[in-house]
């Protein structure tokens, strides 16, 4: 009687019960690397990757994407590619999907007013026809300092050579560039927004490299410390945005990095290995791989250490010729892609 009774419990529960679930698909990732500047690449990137329709809507679906930073310098169409990312991220939610903006040195360069990589085209896709007088503002308001700064190296130069020599080197949407960068700017709370490393997954992205030193800061903690630092434009030695062993400049995992090399020179001890120093920075933040850019090899995604690092700065920018590539991340499936240049 109590076989005959269980069976028919059993059976009950099997008629209300759900069928199990089946496992869930694991989630794509794209990872695609520094950009500066080349709008076209990274239009070709997209759609190939499929993150992008023919009008650049977001057509990715639930993929997460991850842009490893260095959108700006070097080409012209740094501010399209902002405007097309910023799109994205409001877009790819809307379909399950996700945009994530690794910050860059060159962005915290651009925030800063460090302008030695930035091109006279970047500069004139913030002009308009208030520019002019946008400009000529700025001198006056600044016009004792500057004619000081002048003289100081040529004493005899006249208040009209000086605006003259001024206005030659403050191209038209300089201004504007400027005021879209700052901490308080458009662009430059953007840049403050995105974060310096990222995980998804099993999975680290970071621009420059996570150095052993850093690897002691919690991942939120060290976003806020960078946050901070570009919301005070912090650009002193001892600054998280320009500290050689920080996220945004570290290369020694990627190869030997002099100037990091340097600093720990400062402080007696041994030194790890690369591959012990990975280990020790996946390790601190539960990662099984970090992926990098910052470091250009334009033959293509190098994949190092047993799969534990990946570095996707392929040079993809037309300053350095390099093929355009990107990473796709399925699971434990990792895929380096690379499609042909257009015209």
């Amino acid at each position: 009687m109590f076989r005959q009774f269980a069976g028919l419990i059993s059976l009950l529960l099997a008629t209300l019960l759900p069928a199990p679930l089946a496992a869930a698909a694991p989630q794509r990732i794209v990872a695609v690397g520094d950009l500066h500047g080349d709008y076209q690449a990274w239009l070709t990137i997209a759609r190939a990757a499929g993150l992008i329709d023919a009008g650049n809507r977001w057509a990715g679906g639930k993929t997460n994407l991850v842009q490893l930073g260095d959108v700006t310098d070097r080409e012209a169409d740094s501010l399209k590619i902002v405007r097309s990312l910023q799109q994205l991220q409001k877009e790819a939610p809307r379909k399950g999907g996700r945009v994530i903006v690794v910050l860059g040195n060159h962005e915290a360069m651009n925030l800063t007013g460090d302008y030695r990589y930035t091109t006279a085209g970047e500069f004139a896709a913030f002009a308009d026809d208030q520019s002019p007088a946008r400009r000529d503002k700025l001198y006056e308001l600044n016009k004792a300092s500057i004619e000081a700064s002048f003289r100081a190296k040529t004493p005899n130069m006249t208040a009209d050579a000086i605006r003259q020599a001024w206005i030659a080197s403050t191209p038209l949407g300089w201004v504007e560039h400027k005021l879209a960068w700052m901490p308080s700017g458009e662009l430059g709370k953007w840049a403050t927004r995105n974060p310096a490393v990222a995980k998804i997954g099993d999975t680290l992205f970071v621009h420059g490299g996570l150095s052993a030193e850093y690897a002691k800061i919690p991942m939120d903690e060290l976003n806020r410390r960078v946050a901070a630092a570009m919301a005070a434009a912090d650009e002193s030695p001892a600054s998280v945005l320009t500290d050689p062993l920080g996220p945004l400049w570290y290369r020694g995992l990627v190869r030997s990095d002099p100037e990091a090399e340097a600093l720990r020179a400062r402080t007696p001890g041994p030194r790890p290995t690369a591959d012990q120093e990975l280990a020790t920075v996946l390790a601190a933040y539960g990662a099984k791989r970090m992926v990098v850019g910052h470091t250009p090899n334009p033959s293509g995604i190098q994949i190092t250490h047993e799969g534990r690092l990946i570095s996707i700065d392929t040079g993809i920018s037309r300053h350095y010729g390099g093929a355009l590539t990107w990473l796709e991340i399925v699971g434990d499936t990792v895929t380096p892609h690379i499609v042909a240049r257009g015209t």
